[in-house]
């Protein structure tokens, strides 16, 4: 497994027609991007790609055998180990780059200013980008997902970036179940991240929906934050939710705590100028400031 030292080994090289191209380290892919409604520009990139996705007959990989079981890539300063999947994802969403920086960026200014630990909550935590990005700031995670073998895919992630003995609870749960348990047992974080999809199902078989249960999921995340919480990040791919509709969830249920809340658009970006960004997704970020 061969492990990138680069600053970074994730670029968008082109987009169009409904599919993006991009660099994981050694790799070139091309995948689905339904948003991608241009045209390429750089169509002589495409014959770059080492492998290609398809969901046009049946979610495929096309020249898969190009690709290693798994590699690993260093992505705004955290290595992650990435394998195809049988539904085209490969272990990161590097439209989350920013996020990571500025989760680590509150968690060390409020170490400075708190003297003390800062404890994060990352539901719906996938391969722990944001819960790395937290832990190497020095904060104390809970890391939850109701899926085994992603928790344990964010564990490998861990390891490999020393973090093996970092005080991360790993949790796979419900999120909603779980957040109702942690109300009652009386706990609080100071920093709360979910990226809830728009439908997923517990490990338990229990069924999401982010139309229907996002209102009661921000309700719960609330009722966890101590009296002067650091921060509240919320992010989603649902086409829906837009970045405005993120902030206003965020300026609402956080009004009695000061602070404000920013919103944009999750980008993928390449390392060229020249390259036009592809919108991937909202977010909306509150902080105490």
């Amino acid at each position: 497994m061969k492990v990138h030292t680069a600053n970074d080994d994730y670029e968008l090289l082109d987009s169009g027609d409904e599919r993006k191209l991009e660099r994981f380290g050694d790799y070139v892919l091309e995948r689905p991007a339904g948003q991608a409604v241009w045209q390429p520009q750089a169509p002589e990139r495409w014959a770059r790609a080492d492998a290609a996705f398809d969901r046009k007959q049946g979610n495929r990989w096309l020249n898969r055998s190009r690709l290693p079981d798994h590699w690993v890539v260093n992505i705004a300063g955290i290595h992650f180990k990435l394998s195809g999947t049988d539904f085209g994802h490969l272990g990161v969403f590097p439209e989350q780059r920013e996020s990571w920086e500025w989760v680590r960026q509150e968690v060390a200014t409020a170490h400075k200013t708190r003297k003390k630990p800062i404890s994060v909550l990352n539901l719906f935590a996938y391969s722990g980008g944001t819960t790395l990005a937290a832990a190497q700031a020095g904060a104390e995670v809970c890391h939850l997902d109701a899926s085994k073998g992603m928790v344990d895919w964010a564990r490998e992630n861990a390891a490999l970036n020393k973090l093996a003995d970092a005080p991360i609870r790993w949790i796979v749960d419900d999120v909603l179940r779980f957040l109702v348990r942690e109300a009652r047992r009386g706990h609080t974080y100071d920093g709360i991240v979910l990226d809830p999809p728009s439908f997923g199902r517990g490990k338990k078989g229990e069924v999401f929906k982010i139309q229907r249960h996002l209102p009661e999921l921000l309700r719960l995340c609330y009722a966890l934050l101590p009296e002067r919480p650091v921060f509240l990040l919320l992010s989603c791919h649902t086409p829906e939710y837009s970045a405005g509709i993120l902030r206003n969830l965020l300026e609402q249920l956080m009004r009695e705590k000061g602070g404000r809340a920013v919103c944009g658009e999750m980008l993928l970006t390449g390392s060229s100028p020249a390259v036009m960004p592809l919108p991937n997704g909202s977010f909306a970020r509150w902080a105490q400031g």
